[in-house]
């Protein structure tokens, strides 16, 4: 996830997963108990975004004299929607759109000191500290005994690695998936390398766009867990009536939600 509009879903979201259960739906989850378990991981286990949007911070700075604040977000969010399929996803592709908007927004006359700057705020990126989200240790931890738990991620290779190893999560799962984009296909292909397959899986991420829509496409469960911002390429409506689809307050939820799936009684939770 990175760079974008304020998201808070926190309000309705226990409202929308108590719709869902009475609706019906927990009969449908309880026939089941994910054996595979996929986690997103940046804004999902460990902030991101935040550290993207200090930086946008900084490059507005930067190039004031050049145009304001909201102009110069505009012109980096296209060239970064431009760029994906040149660099795809990550820090280095978010300094290369930094230098090519400042090249723009300066009319090809980009000052050297300009461009210094801008590396210096990728190199800073790339050495930020890892920084997990609350609860997030506590939950693995918990889930990890019973079932198949893989990361997937996209971004760059070197830097996810950095951060998962930064974060001391990576003995708690089984396998990491970094990818180039999240996609239906994507999710069948990770989920089928892992286990049994989509139907057996749930993924859990802040992203709708990347990880709650394809994995239901896939045949998956997916939960969505809000994260405090989130970045404009990544929005999408939440698809709040599909069977397989719960939105939950935080992770802390997770182990409860599996734990309602796994009930053999069949008594729903008040």
């Amino acid at each position: 996830p990175k760079g974008g509009a304020t998201v808070d879903r926190r309000g309705d979201a226990a409202d929308a997963t108590s719709r869902l259960l009475r609706a019906g739906g927990i009969a449908l989850m309880r026939r089941m108990s994910p054996h595979i378990l996929g986690f997103d991981a940046d804004d999902t286990l460990w902030h991101n975004e935040s550290v993207f949007r200090i930086t946008e911070g900084r490059f507005a700075a930067l190039l004031a004299e050049h145009a304001a604040p909201e102009t110069i977000a505009e012109r980096l969010l296209e060239t970064e929607r431009r760029n994906l399929r040149r660099y795809g996803y990550g820090i280095k592709g978010f300094t290369l759109s930094m230098i090519e908007t400042a090249v723009e927004i300066t009319g090809g006359e980009c000052p050297g000191e300009v461009t210094r700057a801008i590396l210096g705020f990728g190199h800073e990126m790339l050495e930020h500290p890892v920084d997990c989200l609350p609860g997030v240790e506590a939950v693995l931890r918990a889930l990890a005994p019973d079932h198949r738990m893989v990361v997937i991620t996209k971004g760059d290779l070197f830097d996810q690695e950095r951060k998962l190893a930064q974060s001391g999560l990576g003995e708690l799962f089984d396998g990491v998936e970094i990818v180039s984009e999240k996609t239906a296909e994507t999710y069948r292909d990770v989920f089928a390398r892992h286990g049994a397959g989509a139907g057996d899986a749930l993924m859990t991420g802040n992203s709708v766009r990347s990880e709650i829509l394809p994995a239901l496409a896939a045949g998956a469960w997916a939960a969505h867990v809000p994260y405090e911002v989130t970045w404009a390429h990544e929005e999408a409506d939440a698809p709040r009536t599909h069977p397989r689809f719960t939105a939950l307050n935080a992770i802390s939820d997770l182990p409860a939600l599996i734990d309602r799936w796994a009930d053999p009684d069949g008594k729903e939770t008040p």
